[in-house]
């Protein structure tokens, strides 16, 4: 029952708190006069990534010991992984059988320019962050970790620079003020903090259960670390894009998943570099390839064809499936 209360709950929770977190940052990214593709990458993307950031924080910085050392470099590697092969496939799913205006897509509505800077950023940052744990130990890793910082933050005022603002897009009413035509800039705000807190407070409730559901089920903490435990922490970039795609806001839905991927493969990797001895094991190094091989896969059709079929985004499903297939019949063997 406890485990049944925790999975549904948070569920709903994360489901609600997508919705008012979706709601409120597209009026955030009117009041600041920011730029679709902004939103998206920046502002909604990393709202929506701290509960999963979280995880390798606490356990690199304030754990002890080798397994805390696993499980942060774990975490690390599995959002960029899970954010590639699974958040990214179900975007194209959407794509492909949900109708706009009672048409269906024949290719993804978005702004080309926005996915290309996300993927190009993202594919230098994280190579780099993969490379790193073949440098020695020592200072060369650190200059490494501040570089992917850096770059992090040249990406964010590239971001901030181009795309049309918000100002003209239409908008639902705030759902805190919803019979103001022009809410508050700090209603605004607090509607975005309060989801936000519900999305992190129901991603822990969700966690929890799939926790609970692994000890009466016997499955390995293994499994659940690497499979399990991640897919229920993306859950929040998940939901919020499926709301953007249900209302054809393409590029928001799409950037919302691909600024959470250089994200995640930047400042969070820089933490690991620096503070861990960042020695990745077989698994670790075939879901980085991976998810390199499914952002390549994406930026190189897209600059080729300046356009994006949603069947693409889907096919990166089928590298996911690989990494299963790996995990359950060579899992032992290729964690060393």
């Amino acid at each position: 029952m406890l485990t049944l209360i925790l999975l549904t709950g948070g569920l709903a929770l994360i489901l609600a708190s997508a919705e008012f977190f979706t709601n409120g940052v597209e009026w955030l990214g009117k009041k600041l006069k920011l730029s679709e593709g902004a939103v998206g990458s920046i502002l909604a993307a990393v709202g929506t990534a701290l509960p999963e950031s979280m995880i390798p924080i606490i356990a690199i910085l304030f754990g002890t010991g080798k397994a805390a050392e696993e499980i942060g470099i774990g975490a690390i590697l599995g959002a960029p992984f899970m954010l590639t092969t699974l958040a990214l496939p179900i975007a194209g799913v959407i794509g492909l059988v949900h109708k706009i205006e009672g048409k269906k897509r024949k290719f993804m509505l978005i702004d080309p320019s926005v996915m290309m800077r996300d993927l190009k950023f993202f594919l230098i940052v994280y190579l780099m962050a993969f490379l790193a744990t073949f440098l020695p130990q020592g200072s060369i890793r650190v200059v490494v970790a501040v570089l992917l910082v850096v770059t992090y933050f040249l990406y964010v005022a590239h971001t901030l620079k181009g795309g049309s603002t918000l100002e003209e897009a239409h908008l639902r009413p705030l759902y805190f003020a919803r019979k103001q035509h022009d809410p508050a800039t700090p209603v605004v705000v607090l509607q975005v903090l309060t989801a936000l807190g519900g999305i992190i407070f129901g991603a822990h409730l969700f966690v929890d259960g799939i926790e609970h559901l692994a000890e009466l089920l016997h499955v390995s903490p293994f499994v659940l670390s690497i499979i399990i435990a991640p897919i229920a922490t993306e859950l929040p970039e998940k939901f919020n894009s499926v709301i953007w795609l249900l209302r054809g806001k393409d590029t928001l839905a799409l950037g919302n998943i691909t600024g959470a991927m250089v994200f995640q493969s930047s400042l969070i990797p820089a933490l690991g570099i620096a503070f861990t001895p960042w020695a990745l094991s077989k698994l670790a190094a075939i879901s980085v390839i991976l998810a390199l091989t499914a952002g390549a896969l994406v930026y190189f059709n897209l600059k080729l064809k300046k356009v994006l079929r949603p069947t693409i985004l889907a096919f990166n499903g089928t590298l996911y499936l690989v990494f299963l297939i790996l995990v359950l019949t060579l899992g032992d063997t290729l964690v060393s």
